[in-house]
């Protein structure tokens, strides 16, 4: 299928995928409350999905290499869909818990195997825009999920459980009837890639991408965990004021996403975008420190979010280029390692938080610093053992 086709369909894909998943964040907790959960079955209830795609995108990415990418999108879309239909029909508090751990079993297919389709379908140059495009579909989705959500939900608070089903099984469809398979599986090439082990993929000359991919994670969420908070004691921001600034921070994200990341990826290469990625987010996290009004709070997490968002589609490109396994292999190991940061974060960010409340942002530095020297020394180590091999 043809890159020029194919990506403005991945783009509608994961954005409706996102738009449903972002339907249902406002309403859950209240949901969940109706059901008789405690606030700790709360936590876990909103933690078991970041669980289910830890445990199971990389094995949704190695089938994808072997079956093709379209059926495996396919199943997870259909998964999500009936998660949240489930959830809609729950009358106890198991059958949430039995929905949210449904739902992220099967969805954790989507995302590894959508950047594993981008991967086959564009070149070299390209892969850092289609990644970025992706990226900004995901944004985008995020900002417009909740907004519906929560207008939805003054009609009755299972109302947008249904509609994010709806959505779902209306993008499921479109991707039946509209989406072409990207890799024949009976050719060479792929029967190469077919039974990639989770040794080969940690194995690659650039594997370390998947430790600063949790970093990274690991602060981001702890950010999101703790922001509200933090806002509140410094700016005295409510939960409205919040909602704008997030929604800032998406937009801004989501353009430099889907407009730069490409550009600049072709032009410095992902090394560069990524270094520099993680030192305009390292500056976010000591701005936030000084956040005293809506605006200052704005514009310190804009900058954050961008630096933040150039990182991940530059880690996914330079991964797919370079890793020794399949591409889907690759990309549902990046997400497993993304999802492992978002089960931890938020209640690290937590205790830091109650110890004190700009621990979570320093901490977010530190670990900026950490991401920046391991992929120094690590490239540095590249660069010597590839000049090695031409001196051999």
């Amino acid at each position: 299928m043809e890159t020029k086709k194919a990506l403005p369909i991945l783009f509608a894909v994961m954005f409706f995928v996102m738009v449903g998943f972002g339907i249902i964040i406002p309403v859950l907790p209240f949901y969940a409350e109706d059901l008789g959960a405690s606030p700790t079955e709360l936590g876990l209830l909103m933690a078991v999905y970041s669980v289910m795609q830890l445990l199971f995108a990389p094995m949704w990415g190695r089938i994808s290499d072997r079956i093709g990418r379209k059926p495996v999108i396919m199943l997870g879309i259909l998964g999500l869909s009936f998660s949240f239909f489930f959830m809609a029909l729950s009358t106890q508090l198991w059958m949430l818990f039995a929905a949210r751990i449904i739902g992220g079993f099967l969805s954790s297919a989507n995302m590894p195997t959508v950047m594993a389709y981008v991967a086959d379908i564009t070149s070299e140059d390209d892969r850092g825009k289609g990644m970025g495009i992706i990226g900004a579909s995901v944004g985008l989705g995020f900002i417009f999920g909740p907004a519906i959500g929560g207008v939805f939900s003054k009609m009755s608070l299972n109302m947008p459980f249904y509609l994010a089903g709806t959505s779902s099984l209306l993008t499921f469809f479109f991707v039946w009837f509209v989406l072409k398979e990207s890799i024949d599986v009976n050719s060479h090439d792929a029967k190469s890639q077919q039974r990639p082990s989770l040794r080969q993929a940690l194995k690659g000359t650039v594997s370390f991408l998947f430790i600063l991919q949790l970093f990274v994670s690991l602060s981001l969420s702890g950010l999101e965990a703790t922001f509200a908070y933090f806002a509140a004691e410094s700016a005295g921001l409510g939960t409205t004021e919040l909602g704008y600034i997030f929604m800032i921070m998406g937009l801004a994200g989501a353009i430099v996403q889907g407009g730069l990341v490409g550009r600049l990826t072709k032009r410095f290469g992902e090394g560069s975008v990524i270094q520099g990625g993680i030192w305009i987010s390292a500056l976010g996290f000591f701005l936030i420190l000084y956040v005293d009004s809506f605006l200052t709070a704005a514009v310190f997490l804009t900058v954050f979010g961008i630096g933040n968002g150039v990182i991940r589609p530059s880690v996914s490109s330079l991964l797919t280029k370079k890793s020794q396994s399949g591409h889907g292999s690759t990309t549902g190991l990046l997400s497993s390692f993304d999802s492992l940061g978002r089960v931890i974060g938020p209640p690290l960010g937590g205790v830091l938080y109650s110890v004190t409340i700009g621990l979570p942002y320093i901490s977010g530095i530190l670990l900026s610093v950490v991401a920046f020297l391991l992929y120094r020394v690590y490239a540095a180590k590249q660069l010597n053992s590839a000049a090695a091999v031409q001196d051999s």
